[in-house]
């Protein structure tokens, strides 16, 4: 599904993850053929998914979308829509952390429920990244088990994706590392309009430190 395509009749849980995952069946195929869309910075993406995504993102904060949830591919696209969306359709302001409470319970409630083992693995990164978003210690502490465990599997199911999901790993501990020093990711006052302290300024001089 090309970036602009929008179903006739509306989004569907399959829409988004159709959108968001593309059409490849390789876990490390998809991960490959997504990343200039799940990580990488531009204008025109943010402004595509604004354009199709802004009003299912309000409807999914409204309640409108919670007969979603009743599914893992559903619950998935609600966590798309409110943990990964919202940081391309209002990048660089408060808006785009507003919706993470809503994203976390999401996930929270999808793990006790054992949603995520219906998940492929590569599905599975996103349903865990509000954890890994999380300025609590404990989430970040559990996503790191989580996603440790995803690459463990992940290894074992295709050998040739295990740098993809190690890599995963590696950055979920990254984030904690980050949580644990600071309490806080402070690549985020400026926007939050927090004030930092000395030495996460000293912080935010390195490389990387902004994710």
């Amino acid at each position: 599904m090309a970036i602009h395509d929008e179903p006739a009749d509306g989004e569907t849980p399959a829409s988004v993850l159709a959108f968001w995952f593309g059409a490849e069946r390789d876990d490390a195929a998809t991960a490959a053929a997504q990343a200039k869309l799940w990580w990488h910075k531009h204008p025109a993406t943010d402004r595509a998914i604004a354009g199709r995504f802004a009003s299912w993102l309000e409807r999914a904060a409204a309640g409108e979308l919670d007969a979603w949830a009743a599914s893992p591919r559903g619950r998935l696209a609600l966590i798309l829509l409110t943990d990964q969306f919202p940081r391309n359709i209002h990048r660089d302001t408060p808006q785009a952390f507003a919706f993470d409470p809503l994203a976390r319970a999401w996930c929270i409630d999808g793990l006790a429920l054992g949603m995520d083992a219906a998940l492929r693995p590569i599905e599975r990164v996103f349903f865990y990244l509000p954890l890994e978003h999380s300025e609590s210690l404990p989430d970040q502490d559990r996503a790191v088990a989580l996603f440790e465990t995803l690459a463990a599997e992940a290894a074992r199911l295709a050998p040739d994706g295990r740098a993809a999901f190690e890599g995963f790993a590696d950055y979920a501990r990254r984030h904690r590392d980050v949580i644990a020093r600071f309490g806080r990711f402070p690549h985020r006052n400026r926007i939050l309009g927090r004030a930092s302290t000395e030495s996460e300024r000293a912080f935010l001089r390195e490389p990387g430190s902004s994710f």
